[in-house]
């Protein structure tokens, strides 16, 4: 076992899961498709509510005090949205997956393979076990964590790639990017952040995961892109939140 080894293994079980999964899409019929979709639409919010409860924990009500944690969490939010829609992130996200499709996949419905490649990654990105993962592999205190991830986002692109095709691929690059980084980063720099900061980041995550999960039901088409440089704020308000306190 090596550094890193969880963000190999997870690498490797999305993308052999999306091939397993398109292989397989043809035989499913569609209404079986589409619940599938569904059920991942479910247990994606069910996973934002747990982490989104993140902000009542201990170590973040106790640097910030106890009615900090959901302003952090909403000021996040905030701010990421203003941020995202200014850079234009889904927009440019969907520009890439659309290039990506022209490139790759000449044939087929473009919105189709956008939301293969953009629904899955913010997916298999966003979540806490990505960031705590990660870090715990890049610390040297095991990649537990990632492999049980790995088993779960490989089940996932099955169901992902067996309805939206092909383009679940390119999600594997994704997370060996996102979560390579932070395993480097935590191999690099010690402990990037403190307990508080790692709560108020899983909080937020939560948040995106639960609007995610909006988007795969086909309740509202939320800009979630948009909202992803919330993560970039929420650990620098807790510092700030601290200061002032």
């Amino acid at each position: 076992m090596f550094i890193g080894i969880g963000t190999v293994a997870n690498v490797v079980t999305v993308a052999a899961g999306a091939v397993i999964g398109r292989l397989l899409g043809d035989r499913i019929p569609a209404r079986t498709s589409s619940t599938i979709t569904d059920v991942l639409g479910l247990i994606t919010l069910v996973l934002g509510v747990g982490s989104a409860l993140s902000m009542s924990s201990a170590a973040l009500t106790e640097a910030v005090g106890p009615g900090a944690p959901m302003l952090i969490v909403l000021g996040s939010l905030l701010f990421g949205a203003v941020v995202g829609s200014a850079l234009r992130v889904e927009e440019r996200l969907e520009w890439g997956a659309t290039w990506l499709r022209t490139r790759f996949a000449p044939t087929g419905d473009a919105g189709t393979f956008v939301d293969a490649i953009v629904t899955p990654t913010l997916l298999f990105c966003v979540g806490p076990l990505t960031i705590l993962g990660s870090m715990s592999d890049g610390l040297g205190r095991g990649a537990d964590q990632l492999l049980v991830k790995s088993v779960l986002d490989g089940f996932a692109a099955i169901a992902f790639a067996s309805t939206l095709g092909w383009g679940v691929v390119f999600s594997a690059v994704a997370v060996g990017i996102v979560q390579g980084s932070l395993t480097l980063a935590a191999f690099l720099l010690g402990d990037l952040f403190s307990a508080a900061q790692i709560d108020a980041l899983t909080a937020t995550g939560g948040v995106l995961l639960m609007a995610l999960g909006v988007r795969l039901l086909k309740l509202k088409n939320i800009p979630v892109g948009d909202l992803l440089p919330a993560l970039v704020f929420a650990p620098i308000l807790v510092v700030l939140v601290q200061v002032i306190r």
